[in-house]
């Protein structure tokens, strides 16, 4: 699998922080915390970009709080200067592995979004109850505290392959191990590659213990 090396620099760059920030304040210009950062915002980026390129930059602590939409929900957010990383991480990397998901993931996805993905559910409905004249099932399903529970090293080891560049991987690697609840069950990432090796693997071994049962057979044979 090819992967993609001399990120890091582009990333970090003064010019991709202050595109990033355009793009992470649309909507968010007038909270408190996004305007405080604003106040100062070329020097704080300056400053930033200066942590980046010593490798001195330590993600921060998250703030906790609940919203209920209408189910309620645990958010854990960062803050405005590390989201700011985020994102421009997010602008880097998208195209890389956007072209890898499956056509009908629709969550932080450009041209997809919630309203693509019910006009495509419909589709599907139609199709499926053959014009409404059938009955159909969808199964509602979601996995409870999924990223606070998804194992960081398999996480890691699944990114290495398309990224090889040391420097980002450092990066990505203080990101993700930024973020961890106590006592949370670790969630295994099914690693279909992995999976598939390990498969044939264990085909391999029956094939040579096949041939040496029908070696033996034969030797017993001729005696």
């Amino acid at each position: 699998m090819k992967s993609t090396t001399h990120l890091y620099p582009q990333i970090i760059s003064v010019e991709n922080l202050l595109i990033a920030w355009e793009e992470f304040i649309e909507g968010k210009s007038k909270r408190t915390d996004v305007q405080i950062f604003s106040q100062n915002l070329l020097q704080n980026v300056i400053l930033l970009n200066h942590d980046l390129t010593d490798f001195t930059y330590k993600h921060g602590g998250y703030q906790q709080f609940q919203i209920s939409d209408p189910k309620t929900r645990i958010i854990h957010k960062a803050t405005v200067r590390d989201r700011l990383v985020h994102h421009a991480i997010y602008r880097i990397l998208y195209p890389i592995f956007d072209k890898s998901f499956v056509y009908d993931s629709y969550s932080c996805r450009l041209e997809k979004g919630t309203h693509r993905a019910v006009k495509r559910l419909e589709n599907f409905t139609r199709k499926v109850s053959r014009n409404y004249s059938n009955p159909c099932f969808v199964l509602k399903c979601d996995i409870k505290k999924f990223f606070a529970s998804v194992d960081h090293k398999i996480l890691l080891e699944i990114i290495k392959r398309k990224i090889s560049d040391l420097d980002l991987l450092w990066l990505l690697d203080e990101i993700i191990g930024s973020f961890g609840l106590k006592f949370a069950v670790q969630l295994e990432l099914f690693d279909f590659v992995r999976q598939n090796r390990e498969r044939e693997r264990e085909r391999e071994r029956d094939t040579l213990r096949v041939r040496d049962s029908n070696w033996q057979f034969n030797q017993s044979a001729v005696c």
